[in-house]
């Protein structure tokens, strides 16, 4: 039976952005499938108790600064760690993955332009016609789609999307959950691709 990975995940999260290619490239060789389930993050700050980056100490913060362009290289993938566009309210930009889910679409690539419209392209991803253009250049009706990701129904589905995260134990994003073990991270992708490739039995607390 194919393995299924639910993928944890907010629009503005630097770390989801760097670990997101990876993972569905790690998901391809291992035969997995992937449930993309974009998160309100701040839910599930608020059970694990983490804090927005400019609440943490400094050395944190300066941590995490060097963290980022460490992880860029080791992926080959740009980043800009100041963005002019972030925070930023990216829920119609993650609503619109579970509209495209819905219509039976990969939202892998669309997802890829969402993470590095913040990181390495300087886009306001609160801007619907920003969003509008990356579901354009993916081939998708960027309209269809985004009214669906409007609706009462997908905010739905985030929420309950935001709830499985608490209960799987998700302290942040992103987190990969496979067989109701939780990977919390983009560098415990590695991790996660030798659960797949040995099937073990998952790991309990």
């Amino acid at each position: 039976m194919m393995a299924v990975i639910d993928y944890y995940f907010y629009g503005a999260s630097p770390f989801t952005y760097l670990g997101h290619e990876e993972l569905v490239e790690a998901a391809a060789r291992q035969g997995a499938e992937i449930n993309y389930k974009p998160v309100n993050l701040f839910a599930l700050w608020e059970v694990s108790g983490a804090v927005p980056p400019a609440q943490r100490p400094p050395v944190r913060q300066r941590y995490r600064l060097v963290e980022l362009q460490r992880v860029a290289e080791f992926r080959g993938l740009p980043i800009n760690t100041k963005p002019k566009h972030w925070p930023v309210d990216t829920t119609l930009a993650d609503q619109a993955v579970i509209a495209l889910v819905e219509a039976g679409k990969s939202p892998a690539q669309y997802m890829q332009k969402v993470f590095a419209g913040v990181w390495a392209d300087e886009r306001d991803l609160s801007d619907r016609e920003v969003i509008a253009g990356f579901l354009d250049d993916c081939g998708f009706d960027a309209e269809a789609i985004l009214e669906r990701a409007q609706s009462p129904e997908v905010a739905a589905i985030r929420e309950r999307n935001s709830e499985e995260a608490v209960a799987a134990d998700a302290i942040g994003v992103p987190a990969y959950v496979l067989n109701g073990e939780v990977f919390w991270g983009q560098d415990r992708i590695e991790l996660l691709e030798h659960a797949l490739k040995t099937r073990r039995e998952p790991y309990t607390p």
